[in-house]
């Protein structure tokens, strides 16, 4: 016959008083596993194509001073925003895989304006529907697009590409055709 424990023998090995102490471990291993709980998914989904990586969302639009442009607008992430020359302000044309190669800033769901960080003109910022219903971003009217090619902030690989018609977007609203230096 197997041997029963005492009901008060889980608490703490049957020792007087060990109830309390076997409590605060307890207490102390779910303390434990709930932050390392938080912690792992904290760092869920922080990969570069996540907004949550940085504090700052990616549809915040923000100034960055580039090397041969200027002073440019970039993303929450710090990514150069670029305009296409065939949208005529404020209707997008780039959709399919034009879309895949310069991704359009658009607003997340919830959210119905751009957000303007420091250096940037706010009045300037609106938003455009594309055909798919999604809020892309615009400033001084031009839809706003990231090129695949730019991996970290600060670079402008996309200035005067495919044919010169992407071009990054100066913090004055127009459009910069400088070269990155």
């Amino acid at each position: 016959m197997a041997s029963r424990k005492s009901p008060g023998a889980w608490r703490g090995g049957g020792r007087a008083g060990g109830g309390q102490t076997a409590r605060a471990r307890w207490r102390a291993v779910c303390l434990a596993v709930a932050v390392a709980a938080s912690a792992a998914a904290a760092g869920c989904g922080s990969g570069p194509g996540d907004a949550r990586a940085s504090p700052v969302p990616r549809y915040e639009v923000l100034a960055r001073v580039i090397p041969g442009l200027g002073k440019v607008i970039t993303d929450g992430r710090g990514l150069t925003l670029y305009m296409y020359v065939p949208d005529q302000r404020g209707m997008s044309r780039c959709a399919g895989l034009c879309a895949r190669r310069w991704p359009p800033i658009v607003l997340p769901r919830g959210v119905d304006r751009p957000r303007a960080g420091r250096g940037v003109r706010a009045a300037l910022l609106g938003t455009v529907r594309r055909r798919d219903g999604a809020l892309q971003e615009t400033y001084n009217g031009w839809p706003l697009y990231l090129w695949q090619g730019d991996t970290a902030p600060g670079q402008a690989t996309g200035q005067a590409e495919d044919m010169g018609l992407w071009y990054a977007m100066a913090v004055t609203g127009v459009v910069d055709k400088g070269v990155p230096g």
